[in-house]
């Protein structure tokens, strides 16, 4: 279950990890330097890229319980809307029926 959540501890090193990204393209002095240091920064990247891939995908990932917790709730809203009301039990102020007495 751990691996298919993203934990504050995990997402914080993702944050350090795109900072140190961030700042290591701000030290270099000039663009000469920038383009020399190609191979490290696509190390980076790459690195930045596959923890945010992870990010997004487990971010959004339901856990078993929230699962069936959305069924549940689809469940019932589509019950609620194939229900049909009785006029007559409506003014009879039961509304609840479906199909009358």
């Amino acid at each position: 279950m751990h691996d298919q959540t993203y934990d504050a501890e995990r997402a914080a090193r993702l944050v350090a990890l795109l900072r140190a990204l961030a700042a290591r393209i701000a030290h270099l002095a000039d663009d000469r330097e920038l383009l020399a240091a190609g191979p490290e920064l696509l190390k980076m990247m790459g690195d930045a890229r596959s923890e945010l891939f992870h990010y997004e995908v487990r971010v959004t990932y339901d856990t078993p319980e929230v699962a069936e917790s959305r069924r549940i709730v689809e469940r019932a809203r589509q019950q609620s809307e194939s229900l049909t009301f009785d006029d007559r039990a409506d003014q009879e102020g039961e509304p609840w029926r479906n199909g009358g007495i």
